[in-house]
């Protein structure tokens, strides 16, 4: 199996589904983790040397820091429907988190930070949502941690496709620290399917071919892309979600896309 390719465990209150350290990923900056917790159940975690954004991938949840604090993201069914409510936490900050209402399903991101911003929520209904593409490469996006917002290191969005669509698409990378126009970004795909008994596909390549790799992601899989271009691809009849975690040395995204396939960027009618 793909070293690229982190399959989800079994989906069981209070235990990650997926669990990303800088170290399991033989990377810099990039931390990520996924649980589920039941009405009944909590889980305590601490941002040492980090900061986190918590999102609401399904349901809603609540935070509880050790100094009294107490932040909500009232969620959504799942993630399909509606904009993510998230939680940004500086790094120090020890929480216990739980649940709201029926279970939820919760992705802690994490990069390094020295602690220049403070603990608050970050309601989805403050977004807007984007829609990127045309055709068959058309997607939404929901900005949830980007530029616009402040934070340290971390980059979050997440990224619907509909079935039969590709997303990440014509192929990007940003794999070198050479701003404007590239910046050096590693970057987590936590995958969701509808219905969950489909599948997408994703690839992760080089110009160079010395990394060449395409994966099967089923519900709950997690793709690490520490460099090269990269693209998905949702098949006919299952819709494909996607959160995304970035972070380098510089805040910034700024992408190279693949030469061979930039042309797909041209409006429709202009392609010869």
């Amino acid at each position: 199996m793909s070293e690229l390719l982190i399959k989800a465990n079994p989906v069981r209150s209070g235990e990650s589904i997926a669990d990303v350290t800088p170290e399991s990923a033989g990377w810099k900056y990039v931390g990520f983790e996924v649980l589920t917790l039941s009405p009944d159940d909590s889980a305590r975690r601490r941002t040492e040397g980090v900061e986190a954004c918590l999102v609401a991938v399904a349901g809603g949840f609540a935070v509880e820091t050790a100094a009294g604090e107490r932040f909500e993201a009232p969620g959504r069914p799942g993630p399909f429907e509606g904009a993510p409510d998230a939680v940004y936490l500086p790094p120090g900050t020890e929480y216990e988190l739980s649940a709201l209402g029926e279970e939820a399903e919760i992705a802690i991101c994490a990069a390094p930070a020295e602690g220049r911003y403070p603990a608050r929520e970050l309601r989805g209904a403050r977004l807007e949502r984007e829609t990127r593409g045309y055709g068959s490469l058309e997607r939404r996006i929901y900005p949830i941690l980007m530029a616009d917002t402040e934070a340290e290191s971390l980059l979050v969005c997440e990224v619907v496709t509909p079935a039969g669509h590709w997303s990440s698409y014509p192929p990007h990378k940003h794999d070198r620290d050479n701003l404007p126009e590239e910046s050096f970004l590693e970057e987590t795909y936590y995958h969701r399917i509808r219905p969950e008994q489909g599948f997408a596909l994703q690839r992760v390549y080089t110009e160079e071919r010395d990394l060449d790799e395409a994966v099967v992601v089923e519900n709950r899989d997690t793709v690490l892309v520490p460099r090269g271009y990269h693209g998905v691809s949702a098949p006919p009849g299952y819709e494909n979600y996607y959160l995304n975690v970035m972070a380098g040395p510089n805040r910034e995204w700024a992408i190279h896309n693949d030469p061979d396939h930039e042309w797909l960027l041209q409006p429709e009618g202009s392609r010869r």
